[in-house]
């Protein structure tokens, strides 16, 4: 490279950092979603970067579907506190213990998360949403923009997308609607572990090779745990796993895995050919069009 010139990561990170800045200073109340999981948190080193030396502009909020990982929400209170971050919690267990929703017969928390956020992002009048969705996840996510509009009820329209050449946004909408935005579209996993590599950011341990108890079901790892329990002929056992994503314990299965270092991870995201959530996440497996339903309504 000449002198000057961005590698690929520089690239990347330079178009998240200008979206992240276009967006804040459009919008009046923007939010960044965090969860601890590893999209989110390198969303969020990327924000700290967008504002240093100053404080981060806005709060984050995390849609906790109260089936977490313990590790992750650990290590979200530690971020949250190491950067005096304001957090904000949008509770699905509220809604579940007050009759405003219901749980599911099989379990499942993710597919609950949708109106508790719009119900905060409404509450707070939240104008932009920060997003750590990437294109190549899910065929849904590969259909979004950067800047991608929601009506005044949340929802997706997939046919109303705004065009989006020489880089520019457009992130103007009626009063009630908001838009979601989402920094890392034009990123692989690969290149967010490339990333996590480079800048040295620390994740939850699950995310490397550990020995855990699960049981295996419809072809996935799920841990053995107060939300996940085997049924019938299902048998637990003791394995070194890891995970790729992280979400609600009870849909989110782990992979075998020897990777306990960034450095094996790359070489496992290398030679992959099934993404993160297609291989490990049973909520987008309720039917061929899961994520794309779960976004018209208002998902992430």
């Amino acid at each position: 490279m000449s002198p000057g010139q961005l590698d690929l990561l520089g690239e990347l990170e330079s178009e998240a950092i200008h979206i992240i800045r276009e967006a804040s200073a459009e919008l009046e109340r923007p939010v960044l979603l965090f969860s601890g999981g590893k999209d989110s948190v390198v969303m969020l080193h990327l924000a700290l970067k967008a504002f240093w030396p100053g404080p981060l502009p806005f709060p984050v909020m995390h849609v906790d579907t109260g089936h977490n990982f313990p590790e992750v929400l650990a290590y979200r209170d530690e971020v949250v506190a190491r950067h005096r971050l304001r957090l904000l919690v949008a509770s699905v267990q509220d809604y579940l213990d007050d009759g405003r929703l219901v749980e599911r017969s099989d379990g499942t928390r993710n597919p609950l998360q949708t109106q508790p956020l719009l119900d905060a992002l409404a509450e707070h009048r939240f104008d932009a949403v920060f997003g750590g969705g990437r294109r190549d996840e899910e065929k849904a996510r590969a259909k979004e923009r950067v800047v991608s509009l929601r009506d005044e009820f949340g929802q997706w329209d997939p046919r109303n997308q705004r065009p989006e050449l020489w880089n520019l946004y457009n992130a103007r909408h009626r009063p009630g609607e908001h838009v979601r935005v989402f920094p890392l579209s034009n990123w692989t996993e690969l290149d967010v572990w490339r990333y996590v590599d480079r800048e040295g950011i620390d994740l939850p341990g699950l995310y490397f090779a550990h020995t855990r108890e699960v049981f295996e079901r419809d072809g996935m790892w799920l841990a053995v745990g107060p939300y996940s329990a085997p049924r019938g002929a299902e048998a637990a056992e003791t394995l070194t796993v890891r995970y790729r994503t992280v979400g609600d314990m009870s849909c989110t299965g782990a992979v075998q895995s020897e990777a306990a270092t960034v450095a094996d991870i790359l070489i496992e995201v290398a030679t992959t050919r099934i993404s993160e959530r297609g291989a490990t996440r049973a909520d987008d497996r309720l039917t061929e069009a899961a994520m794309e339903d779960r976004k018209k309504e208002g998902y992430f």
